[in-house]
């Protein structure tokens, strides 16, 4: 399973990191997305992935302040959100997916972790 972490209250222009962990999963057999979900949306937005067919990449909207990363000895994806903006505040997930030649296409999802930017 995924275990997400790192959430909670900060202010305008700080920073924080988001931790997507794999227990029991070898997180760098993966490709890795980084999802959120603003309150009151239906959907939810991409805003960062490291994928072996598009490589790393990130949405428009959160270019030149997110950063997606790994650590393989830690077996954990990282989001680092810089000067974080009220519009931030979503529920951030991630997901991993990998074609096993077993098994097919293995897909999880972490749990969330919550983010709220405010005053």
């Amino acid at each position: 399973r995924l275990v997400d972490s790192g959430g909670g209250l900060v202010h305008p222009g700080e920073s924080l990191t988001l931790s997507c962990s794999g227990e029991g999963v070898e997180l760098s057999w993966y490709d890795v997305t980084w999802y959120r979900k603003t309150p009151g949306s239906a959907d939810e937005e991409a805003v960062a992935w490291q994928t072996t067919f598009s490589g790393t990449g990130y949405a428009d909207s959160v270019k030149g302040r997110f950063t997606i990363s790994r650590d393989d000895a830690e077996n954990t994806v990282y989001l680092h959100i810089a000067r974080v903006v009220v519009e931030d505040s979503a529920e951030y997930s991630c997901y991993a997916t990998t074609l096993n030649p077993l098994a097919g296409r293995v897909s999880l999802w972490g749990q969330g972790t919550h983010v709220h930017v405010s005053a």
